[in-house]
């Protein structure tokens, strides 16, 4: 007989996330419920960060201190909460979606947070709109458009500070990046190039961690 919580399809890997989730700073209900929510309602829920994930983000936005952040694809606002959670005083995060269907939804769970008033959301193309605020960021969270993450690369590196950090999000590309069974597909060829891009510029110093789907903290070099 299966023991608790085990059974067709639970793998070693689920034990193990269990296993972490019980030994890190629990999510607040407000996270859990949307969690739950985006599972219910939304395609591709596995997009949302979920609470490893989270709690590592607010732990490296805690770590950092950024005034200004910046996201790239907000999605339901998950990683956008927990980074907001972890903003010293007067700190922002200017978050960016995509999709216009999202809106509402991404609202929802924001306007119920008590880091509301942290949070700008903006619906439209970042790279079109990041160059009209006029700012510099301290920190940027890419999670967006996999196709395109070479033009993030390209165009967000001149809005982030000497002394900033990048965090780019599905850098592994659930391993695709080291299968050659990938080569024709586009969005694994896009992480390729962006992971050679980065490791190539000597304007930035670089780690990867493999938590879920890749994390790559990216560290712009002083001047």
């Amino acid at each position: 007989m299966a023991t608790s919580g085990q059974g067709i399809g639970y793998t070693g890997e689920d034990r193990l996330e269990e296993y972490i989730s019980a030994h890190i700073e629990p999510e607040s209900g407000l996270l859990k419920d949307l969690y739950r929510e985006t599972n219910l309602r939304l395609l591709n829920p596995r997009m949302a960060s979920g609470h490893i994930q989270g709690r590592l983000l607010k732990m490296l936005v805690t770590m950092i201190r950024p005034q200004t952040v910046l996201e790239v694809g907000t999605f339901t606002g998950y990683a956008t909460l927990c980074m907001a959670e972890g903003l010293p005083d007067g700190g922002v995060i200017h978050t960016f979606e995509i999709d216009d269907e999202l809106e509402d939804f991404i609202l929802k769970g924001f306007d119920k947070s008590s880091f509301a008033d942290r949070i700008h959301l903006h619906i439209g193309d970042a790279l079109k709109m990041v160059p009209e605020l006029g700012l510099k960021f301290d920190m940027i969270f890419l999670d967006g458009e996999k196709r395109e993450y070479p033009e993030y690369y390209t165009v967000l590196t001149e809005y982030l500070k000497p002394g900033g950090y990048m965090i780019a999000d599905n850098t592994l590309w659930d391993g695709h990046v080291a299968d050659s069974d990938y080569d024709n597909d586009p969005q694994t060829s896009a992480v390729r190039r962006f992971n050679d891009m980065v490791a190539a510029d000597e304007r930035v110093e670089v780690a990867m961690i493999p938590i879920r789907d890749g994390l790559t903290i990216i560290r712009k070099i002083e001047n």
